[in-house]
């Protein structure tokens, strides 16, 4: 087992890395202070791996909310039903939620958390690949609205996360690519040597040889965790984290959520991110190529769909949460694994790589 550690003072927390931690009670029962804890997940993951975790949780009452799966479940309507089952079982202020399932359900038990009782406890189990590197790490929780992703929600940090690979044996084939476009931002925003890696192993990655995701979890986690640690409420460089994401964010509204998957609309968004640093004259055309040929062999899109005008993108656009003073502020590339965030380039680029960066 590997463990990393989120390093915020006395709300520091471990990320535990291994195959089989859904056998192992003892990894959690020191992060949960009560005597009752709720398992949050979803129709697809429940019936696989929730009697499992149900079990981590020995004398102790254990509930659980099973929700519906997909992005377009995702808003204050259905986290309402977690408010639901937390006060009709009287669940008090020493109660820990537990995530069990991808990001959506990682994002909505923590913004759940953070709001019962003005803040509970939670623990992280992320079962996609997408949840194990990104979404389970840091602590932002939160639901969509039909204008905006996420645009509702809160900082709540878990108490652990635990990451254990063997649940990607059951994870679909396109969830596994959509995970995958999170890992390898990683590489393009700040590890040119992870992404260097990546090129090396994908066909492995993607074949699920458990050594070589373990490796790639643990340095995207790590790579996240050291950004987190310094940066935790998105004040400077953790925005970073967000290549590819205001254009990708448009495209998941944009087509109705749950239509693209979130990996997908961020692959398609770094490559528009990317085909405008090369028209800011940072890339070179080559290297925009070569972002685009590791996208490809992920079986991940790299341009977005056509059905989007450029007056849609800008619209939905126009709603992030990264612009200040009407200005919409991206994540560009200055070389393959150095990023920068700018509200400072020629609107007439960005309406240029909207018109050009199209299949």
């Amino acid at each position: 087992m590997i463990t990393l550690t989120v390093d915020l003072a006395e709300r520091s927390y471990p990320i535990f890395i291994g195959q089989d931690l859904l056998q192992q009670p003892g990894l959690v029962a020191p992060f949960v202070k009560g005597t009752q804890v709720m398992i949050v997940t979803n129709s697809t993951v429940a019936p696989l791996y929730l009697d499992r975790a149900k079990a981590l949780f020995t004398d102790l009452q254990v509930d659980a909310v099973v929700l519906p799966d997909g992005e377009e479940y995702k808003n204050l309507e259905i986290l309402n039903r977690i408010f639901d089952q937390l006060i009709g079982g009287h669940f008090d202020r020493k109660s820990t939620l537990v995530a069990l399932g991808g990001g959506v359900i990682g994002d909505m038990t923590g913004f759940a958390a953070a709001a019962y009782q003005r803040g509970v406890p939670f623990i992280q189990i992320p079962t996609t690949l997408l949840s194990q590197v990104d979404s389970s790490v840091g602590g932002k929780t939160g639901v969509n609205h039909p204008q905006g992703k996420n645009m509702i929600g809160a900082f709540h940090q878990p108490q652990a996360v635990v990451i254990d690979t063997l649940t990607l044996n059951t994870l679909e084939d396109r969830q596994l690519s959509a995970g995958l476009a999170e890992v390898i931002k990683y590489g393009l925003i700040r590890d040119l040597a992870f992404f260097e890696w990546l090129e090396q192993n994908l066909e492995g990655l993607m074949a699920r040889d458990h050594a070589l995701l373990a490796q790639a979890i643990e340095r995207s986690c790590q790579n996240k965790a050291d950004i987190v640690a310094a940066d935790e409420t998105e004040q400077g460089q953790r925005a970073l984290l967000n290549l590819g994401h205001t254009f990708g964010h448009a495209i998941e509204a944009g087509m109705g959520y749950g239509a693209w998957l979130h990996g997908e609309a961020i692959s398609a968004g770094m490559m528009q991110a990317a085909y405008m640093s090369q028209l800011l004259g940072d890339l070179s055309a080559a290297d925009v190529e070569r972002i685009g040929a590791i996208f490809k062999r992920a079986k991940l899109p790299i341009y977005p769909p056509n059905e989007l005008s450029n007056e849609q993108f800008m619209h939905y656009m126009a709603g992030d949460k990264k612009v200040q003073a009407g200005k919409v502020r991206l994540v560009l590339l200055k070389s393959i694994g150095q990023a920068y965030i700018s509200g400072d380039y020629p609107a007439e680029l960005l309406q240029k790589t909207l018109t050009e960066w199209r299949s």
